[in-house]
């Protein structure tokens, strides 16, 4: 805009003859929301091209986007990494199961630890392991049937999970009898 020696959005507004709403959308990273006759005004009241003005004005900017694309290849990998033995196995597994369903579930379940290697990874930590006694929690536990108040003991259903101090999912606890 100095280049064209305009000083701020509102003269960009009054000499591209566009509404500031349109300006306030260029600002925001909408220009895929705008109508291309604005565009074409604001690109040639700033005495650039049309592909420059997406460029300058677009939220995905190509290095930000490669940046992404990195971050995600990264994070994949070492997911993918965690759950090799687990990516190699389980289709055997399924296999011999569904040929045998006598097969003792032991040799199953030690199948999943790279599932659970992965979640505790990234820092999900279990509310508690199925069958376990303890005080009912109303922030942590759903009651699944009964009354009970804070700090009677209550058995785990099913399992919940947190990740540092964030609520994922709670455990899901009944009264005992």
């Amino acid at each position: 805009m100095v280049e064209v020696k305009i000083s701020n959005f509102k003269q960009l507004s009054q000499q591209a003859g566009v509404s500031e709403k349109q300006i306030l959308h260029l600002r925001r990273g909408k220009i895929k929301q705008m109508r291309l006759e604005v565009l074409l005004a604001l690109a040639s009241t700033l005495s650039i091209s049309l592909e420059e003005l997406v460029r300058q004005f677009s939220p995905e900017s190509i290095s930000p986007s490669r940046e992404k694309q990195s971050s995600r290849e990264k994070f994949e990998l070492e997911s993918l990494e965690i759950l090799e033995s687990w990516l190699l196995q389980w289709p055997t597994a399924v296999s011999a199961i569904a040929q045998n369903p006598d097969l003792p579930a032991q040799r199953v379940i030690k199948l999943l630890n790279p599932v659970e290697k992965l979640i505790q990874s990234w820092g999900v930590s279990k509310i508690g392991q199925v069958g376990e006694e303890m005080p009912y929690n109303p922030q942590k536990h759903q009651l699944l049937s009964g009354n009970v108040t804070a700090g009677e003991t209550v058995r785990v259903r099913y399992v919940g999970y947190q990740k540092g101090n964030k609520l994922l999912y709670r455990a899901k606890v009944e009264p005992i009898d």
